[in-house]
């Protein structure tokens, strides 16, 4: 009878164990499954357009970015395009006499063929190897310059991760209105089912850690602010911090 009782006694602890992992496989499925359907729309982070002082181009999605910056432009929300320079292959090779095209110089003709006047047209010249780099510039430029706004042109799934960036290291500099383009290539509710779509949505994700985190994987221009800010106060700048300025317009191809 003892030993009944005992078998009993193990059976029930082992359902109750099996109904707690059941219950736990349960949770995971369900979170994934909301993770899923949730993460592609939680990405998209855009403010309501409006008039600004210029309409900055983040780099990357050439030429669509730039299409809808003309596209803003030409709608009359800003006066002025201003193009990140994302130069690391292209400033390598002119230390060898060899002319490489860079994106921001692809860019400003795309802008020129869509109408934009190459005055309203201006290159931020500082090298960026990301969007904290990026942004880092553009609101430089907006300190600069004196302006007090800035259009923010990217794709949908970045928004988010620029609107932390600049709300945590840009936003005592003037006002970012984040705009995602209307291309229709990302569908927040089906990301996984391109190949594109979940490229985008991992790397977002992969950055969002690290901005959460606080930019531990960083770059150039803010490692060499750190460092400017942790010097003496007679401390001489990198040779290569520059104060920011505007480069002369590419020569429009034929």
């Amino acid at each position: 009878m003892k030993a009944t009782a005992k078998v009993k006694a193990i059976a029930k602890h082992f359902q109750r164990l099996l109904a707690i992992l059941g219950a736990l496989a349960l949770l995971v499925a369900l979170t994934v499954f909301f993770f899923f359907l949730g993460i592609g729309h939680w990405l998209v982070k855009e403010d309501p357009l409006q008039k600004a002082d210029a309409i900055a181009v983040l780099s990357g999605n050439f030429p669509v970015r730039a299409m809808e910056a003309a596209r803003l432009y030409h709608e009359g929300f800003a006066k002025e395009i201003w193009l990140t320079h994302p130069g690391t292959r292209s400033d390598s090779m002119k230390q060898f006499g060899v002319r490489y095209p860079s994106e921001d110089d692809c860019n400003y003709q795309v802008l020129r063929k869509q109408g934009v006047p190459a005055k309203s047209i201006h290159i931020l010249e500082t090298s960026v190897l990301n969007t904290a780099d990026e942004l880092d510039v553009i609101s430089a430029a907006l300190q600069d310059t004196g302006s007090q706004s800035v259009i923010v042109v990217t794709d949908k799934p970045h928004t988010r991760r620029v609107h932390t960036l600049w709300k945590e290291y840009d936003a005592d500099r003037g006002n970012a209105i984040v705009h995602g383009v209307r291309d229709g290539s990302y569908n927040p509710s089906r990301w996984w089912k391109t190949p594109g779509g979940t490229s985008q949505v991992l790397h977002e994700v992969l950055g969002m850690i690290n901005a959460s985190a606080g930019l531990p994987v960083q770059t150039g221009i803010r490692i060499q602010r750190s460092m400017a800010q942790n010097s003496p106060p007679d401390a001489k700048p990198p040779q290569d911090e520059q104060p920011l300025v505007k480069t002369q317009q590419p020569v429009d191809s034929d």
